[in-house]
């Protein structure tokens, strides 16, 4: 591990030493150690599954280490809930505002501290009270008007605002960025640089990397609940943070930070170029995804690579109609179509296997063959039933084709393990004969062995004309069964590239290179 040793000249207002968190069979946390000092914002960074979020909640009170202590102004501490660190100075904004919009701005901040006078509320002292700590943060509005009357960047400073009522020492931010626009995020970073110019200790938790190199002055890097190190954002660059969050090889490091012009992508088109299923212009979504296009191809495996938060499954929702775009096109077999729901998408021949198995994939108490139904039934129609004879038929050939182990098509998908689950959803959308699958991390959470069976199973749908959306944080998975990338960073599209033209170290480079070349 790293070790980032010009610490500042101050005190820490916070530290941890060798924090330990276990759950059943997991180690989420082994021995962090973390420093926060005055007027720095410090940046935890990681992928999915590095232990952030745990951390975070060791911090507020939501866990309690196993091991380890937490010190405040070199006191030890042990919060014990939210509102108990809250009332040691250790405040909280969340990725999602979880404030009340149909209460007014005043009464957001203060909720549960209303100021009191002569036994009731004091409205008038809570209204000017609430206008200071805005104007605090460069916010001049009408606090009594709903909240819910003002954008989500304008909500963001009031949970700051509430996060600092009282003696905050130190403000946690955690993905305050993933919902905002980049005015907002200036806005927000505005108020942030004030705020550590007011000596306040901030710990910024993000995965973007434009922002995290706009407003660090240090960087924590985690990796599978470990501290992987401490550095200088000033002496950190991109491509050595990204080698670091994923663990990629020392070597990779030696790369320049923009790809090797050979491997930049051509603006030209490729020789007989298969012709395009589907055609997305100017597609995004505010606060989720820059307006990119994007192709893909018949009978293509197009493979998405990126770092977590990078935009690959806004896109994938919003080609499905799970969200809905604010701007763009899709054209879908030549023909321009608008998908209000997944209905439309089903409609026009595209499935979609969420990352989500457990919360938008499978109905653990359904059976087999209830959750085979399901998107084929969807399509149908809630009045034009499937026949019970026909449900079987189609169950029993999917359980064979696919290789399912179950002990009946009854059996409720629920006890089936992680790689037979997947199989099941998988044949969920193709009993409905689709002319596009997208599958976002097919292969997360199963064995060696199933995912190479569903990857078989996938490769030769391609083969026989399907086209395939594949979305996967396995670099390794994404280069191998490609027929193109598109590498995503940072909510927009960062290269495309042919097989064979990339390998992990070059996808990385790609990555870290903050420059677009589609």
């Amino acid at each position: 591990m790293s070790t980032f040793n010009s610490a500042p000249a101050l005190a820490p207002v916070l530290e941890l030493r060798g924090i330990s968190k276990a759950f059943t069979g997991v180690q989420a946390l082994n021995a962090v150690s973390l420093k926060l000092y005055p007027g720095e914002v410090h940046t935890l960074m990681g992928q999915n599954g590095a232990g952030k979020s745990t951390l975070i909640k060791v911090l507020t009170g939501v866990y309690v280490p196993d091991q380890g202590q937490i010190l405040l102004e070199g006191r030890a501490i042990r919060p014990s809930s939210t509102l108990a660190a809250q009332k040691l100075g250790i405040s909280t904004v969340y990725q999602e505002v979880n404030l009340c919009p149909n209460l007014s701005v005043a009464e957001n901040i203060f909720i549960g501290r209303y100021p009191h006078k002569a036994g009731r509320i004091d409205w008038a002292s809570m209204t000017a009270q609430a206008t200071l700590l805005l104007e605090r943060l460069q916010v001049r509005i009408d606090v009594t008007r709903p909240l819910a009357s003002y954008p989500l960047a304008v909500q963001q400073m009031v949970a700051i605002s509430r996060a600092l009522l009282g003696s905050a020492k130190v403000l946690i931010l955690d993905e305050p960025t993933s919902s905002l626009d980049e005015k907002e995020v200036d806005l927000l970073f505005a108020v942030l640089r004030d705020l550590r110019q007011q000596g306040m200790a901030i710990l910024f938790v993000t995965h973007f990397l434009d922002q995290t190199y706009a407003i660090s002055d240090r960087i924590t890097v985690m990796r599978n609940g470990e501290r992987e190190g401490e550095y200088a954002c000033s002496e950190l660059s991109r491509i050595e943070l990204v080698n670091r969050m994923v663990g990629a090889a020392a070597g990779a490091e030696s790369h320049p930070q923009t790809p090797p012009s050979a491997l930049r992508a051509s603006t030209q088109p490729e020789a007989g170029k298969l012709p395009a299923f589907l055609r997305a212009l100017g597609l995004g979504r505010r606060g989720s995804l820059t307006p990119i296009d994007i192709e893909v191809r018949k009978g293509e495996l197009l493979g998405l690579a990126g770092l977590l938060g990078a935009g690959r499954t806004e896109l994938a929702r919003l080609l499905f109609g799970a969200d809905k775009a604010d701007s763009g096109s899709i054209t879908v077999d030549g023909a321009r179509r608008q998908f209000a729901s997944p209905r439309d998408a089903i409609a026009a021949g595209i499935g979609f296997c969420s990352e989500d198995r457990k919360h938008e994939g499978a109905v653990l108490d359904l059976s087999v063959r209830e959750n085979m139904m399901l998107a084929l039934q969807a399509r149908m129609g809630i009045l034009r039933a499937i026949p019970l004879k026909r449900q079987q038929e189609l169950a029993h050939e999917y359980v064979k084709a696919l290789g399912i182990k179950t002990a009946s098509i009854e059996t409720p998908i629920g006890s089936l393990s992680g790689g037979n689950q997947q199989k099941v959803l998988l044949a969920r959308w193709l009993v409905t004969q689709p002319q596009m699958m997208i599958l976002d991390e097919p292969t997360r959470g199963i064995d060696v062995r199933a995912k190479q069976e569903i990857m078989d199973y996938v490769a030769t749908l391609c083969r026989q004309g399907m086209s395939i959306l594949f979305i996967s944080s396995e670099l390794a998975e994404v280069l191998r069964v490609s027929d193109r990338i598109v590498v995503m960073r940072d909510r927009k599209t960062a290269g495309e590239y042919p097989r064979n033209a990339l390998d992990e170290s070059s996808v990385l480079q790609v990555i870290a290179a903050g420059e677009a070349h589609v």
